[in-house]
């Protein structure tokens, strides 16, 4: 008989509608697994048992009147969600991955968060990060490293390495992430995840947090594309003070069970940074997906972008931009507290003129309108690694102190996951390979602005036919 944590997030949402689980129950199940297994795995900052149980009983009032009235509650009420530490949660702390922030209390709820508080998930805890989210490892002086559940040698990736680290440990049937350069979709294929960076404007960055470089964005790591998208559902919406949001949305082919239509595939195999290839592992997947894909009667064809350096060094300088400007409450006592990788990207940042800012931000949409007019016009959907590599071991992009060393490995490491953060438009990562390792080896797919519904109806599709949908960690 499955346990609680073999169910997915939406079995579980089904069960807790139909009185077979309370949100009780299924709270206090994550929160001994947490118990039992993070001191392992590392994967949470601040536990929230307190709040958990507070929204799981009225949760549980909720379902009581919901029942008396014939009200039609959501997909996902009652079950718990994982949030990385870096979204406010009002009365919670919220360290961003730093020293720097080690007390510091929200006293206002993210849009996201109040969304996914709306919609009845329960909030179980924090998840780890790197500091201020910059790193594709996660690694910080908080504590110890989070671990990969596949292989506690290896790194689960970045920046929402904690919850992806949750989810693939079943101490969370579902997490939210953000994703400024691939920090959703890295560790959910390092993990052996589904992770969604959906369309920019689709999930609010506000009330404070608003980006306007439209670099990152809030997303959905789980188990299966279904669970992904329905969290990802819940928390998108336009919110007020928000200026535009994504056309369209994600209730389609997946949520109605239909397939997808037969669609025309653009492969790129190599990336578009120059002098990098990808690993043999990720071509063995790229190849495996292939196969599948055309199985299922789509039209597969590879194709090659010229490699632009001048694209990986407007990225560059705009994520240090980002970067510098974290405000700190005492500028130069906290910046001597910052690890050295940050204040090297914090320096990079500080050194960036508008006009080179400026010059960036217009590569940028030069970038996506080319996508649009030449790639999109022709094919549904790009096919690509979601990785260049296979999942790191811990320290090793931190073993080195030069920083800028370890901002080359990084860009090399992570080459395909930016276009998306850069254009706006959205991706998937799926789970469709594992090395002679053991470690999960994911691809990625592309699409056109607001099409999160053709993306997730293909993914749900090649995850059932890669038949790794009840492949599980020994952690488990």
């Amino acid at each position: 008989m499955s346990t609680i944590h073999d169910l997915t997030a939406l079995e579980q949402g089904r069960a807790v509608r139909a009185g077979e689980l309370s949100p009780t129950e299924l709270v206090r199940h994550y929160l001994d697994r947490i118990s039992t297994l993070d001191p392992t795995v590392a994967a949470f900052v601040t536990v929230t048992e307190d709040l958990a149980l507070a929204q799981a009983a009225a949760a549980e009032r909720e379902l009581t009147a919901a029942r008396r009235t014939g009200t039609v509650l959501g997909p996902l009420h009652g079950v718990p969600v994982a949030v990385k530490d870096v979204a406010r949660i009002e009365g919670v702390r919220r360290t961003s991955g730093s020293t720097a922030f080690l007390d510091e209390i929200s006293d206002i709820d993210d849009h996201v968060v109040a969304r996914m508080k709306s919609a009845g998930l329960v909030i179980l805890g924090t998840t780890n990060t790197p500091e201020f989210a910059l790193t594709c490892y996660t690694e910080n002086r908080l504590g110890p490293p989070t671990r990969n559940p596949w292989s506690p040698r290896h790194s689960p990736g970045g920046s929402s390495g904690g919850s992806a680290a949750a989810v693939a440990a079943g101490m969370a049937p579902i997490a939210h992430g953000t994703d400024a350069g691939g920090s959703v979709r890295i560790p959910a294929s390092a993990c052996g995840l589904v992770g969604i960076k959906p369309s920019r404007g689709r999930v609010s960055n506000g009330p404070i947090g608003h980006d306007v470089t439209g670099l990152s964005i809030n997303g959905a790591l789980g188990r299966t594309v279904a669970d992904a998208a329905a969290l990802l559902d819940l928390m998108s919406g336009l919110m007020p003070g928000d200026t535009e949001t994504a056309p369209g949305g994600l209730v389609g082919p997946l949520a109605k069970g239909v397939e997808p239509r037969q669609l025309t595939i653009a492969v790129m195999p190599e990336p578009m940074l120059p002098d990098v290839t990808a690993h043999a592992d990720c071509h063995d997947a790229l190849k495996h997906t292939i196969e599948l894909l055309a199985a299922a009667g789509h039209r597969v064809e590879e194709m090659e972008m010229s490699p632009d350096q001048e694209v990986a060094d407007a990225f560059g300088r705009v994520w240090s931009v980002v970067a510098s400007q974290v405000a700190l409450e005492d500028e130069e006592e906290d910046e001597e507290s910052l690890e050295p990788f940050t204040r090297y990207m914090r320096d990079r940042g500080r050194a960036v003129s508008g006009r080179q800012l400026h010059a960036a931000l217009t590569t940028f949409r030069g970038i996506g309108q080319m996508l649009t007019d030449l790639i999109f016009e022709v094919y549904d959907v790009i096919l690509t690694p979601t990785l260049a590599q296979p999942p790191a071991l811990i320290g090793e992009f931190t073993t080195d102190t030069d920083a800028n060393a370890n901002f080359d490995r990084m860009t090399a490491f992570m080459p395909y996951t930016p276009l998306y953060n850069i254009t706006g438009l959205p991706a998937v990562t799926v789970p469709v390979h594992w090395n002679d390792q053991g470690l999960p080896i994911g691809v990625m797919l592309g699409g056109r602005y607001g099409d999160e519904a053709t993306l997730t109806a293909l993914a749900a599709q090649l995850q059932s036919a890669a038949g790794q949908l009840g492949r599980r960690p020994e952690i488990w």
